[in-house]
């Protein structure tokens, strides 16, 4: 007779002023993979500690209860993992709390920061010359303060040697998504992201900043009315010529402006607006895909599966059987 496997251990560590979606998104995400399984036999055991134990303020003012990091102990943890928030860098510069990261983080089978979390990681030297990704707004500072660490700015998640550091809140999920699809399989992942109502998966190299927000935070009202405008007007010519000269720029001078406000080039900027409205389309409509395609802008039904394949890494009918039908279960 076959035994089941053990419980995998997952630690989460909080301290105060953390972000509760942080930890409490992954924490669901993970839970419901043992919604199904028999007494005895989930996946997953977890533990919720704090430096000092009792309970932890978070950042919106709910308190959480928590175990000691003195009585959990730092053997046999599967998985490791630390949110952030505004209390972070006061976490960060807590010895404590920094040198018991240091303590069981090479004993665990991986280490997560989700967004600002990294700092944690990163002043227990976990990060030393490795890549890592946090909240974008944050990526200057991590820059600053350790240098040693490669940041990167886009990804939604990046995977180096055992540790995994992401970005802003939901991509915490997105994590927490794929640290499941690894243990379980695809097909246990997707059941999971159904039940939470989100796509699976945000690749890890997807862009965190959209180029709508990105644009609508610019100072700039001309890019932000430019921004507008191009999502009103998928299906209209929105070429680098007839874009700058709604701005009044020349192209080359549009084209460069344009990338250093959003880090997209003008092309990949339209792309992913039209990717964008397909996916919307295909979420909430029954239409066919050639429909779909031509409303959103795309020359045809190819050339939306050719985007959805560079952006997405799914096809569109495979992405409207993952999502359209998961919002009817």
């Amino acid at each position: 007779m076959a035994h089941a496997a053990p419980a995998r251990r997952l630690v989460f560590v909080l301290f105060e002023d953390c972000l509760l979606l942080d930890f409490a998104g992954p924490l669901q995400a993970f839970e419901l993979a043992c919604e199904t399984s028999e007494p005895g036999r989930a996946p997953y055991v977890w533990q919720i500690c704090s430096l000092k134990g009792g309970p932890v303020k978070t950042s919106s003012g709910l308190e959480v209860m928590t175990t000691s990091l003195s009585d959990c102990g730092p053997a046999n943890i599967d998985t490791l993992l630390v949110g952030g928030g505004p209390g972070v860098h006061r976490a960060a510069a807590e010895a404590a709390l920094v040198d018991w990261f240091r303590l069981a983080a090479p004993k665990a089978r991986r280490v997560c920061s989700i967004c600002t979390g990294t700092f944690v990681l990163a002043a227990a030297g976990l990060l030393h010359g490795r890549r890592a990704v946090t909240h974008w707004g944050s990526c200057d500072l991590l820059k600053a303060q350790y240098p040693d660490v490669s940041v990167l700015v886009d990804p939604v998640f990046v995977h180096d040697r055992g540790i995994w550091t992401s970005a802003g809140v939901t991509a915490g999920i997105d994590l927490a998504l794929t640290l499941l699809e690894d243990d379980l399989g695809h097909r246990e992942a997707m059941r999971i992201a159904r039940r939470l109502v989100v796509f699976l998966k945000r690749p890890g190299g997807q862009a965190q900043f959209s180029v709508p927000l990105t644009l609508q935070s610019s100072e700039d009202s001309a890019f932000e009315n430019i921004s507008t405008w191009m999502q009103d007007n998928l299906r209209r010519d929105l070429r680098v010529e007839s874009l700058a000269e709604r701005v009044g720029m020349s192209p080359r001078t549009f084209a460069r402006v344009f990338r250093q406000k959003t880090g997209r080039t003008p092309g990949k900027a339209v792309e992913e607006l039209r990717v964008e409205a397909a996916r919307r389309a295909l979420e909430e409509s029954a239409a066919p895909i050639k429909e779909i395609a031509a409303r959103a802008g795309f020359q045809s039904e190819e050339h939306l599966r050719r985007a959805f394949r560079r952006r997405l890494n799914v096809l569109p009918q495979d992405y409207r059987v993952r999502f359209y039908q998961g919002q009817r279960q």
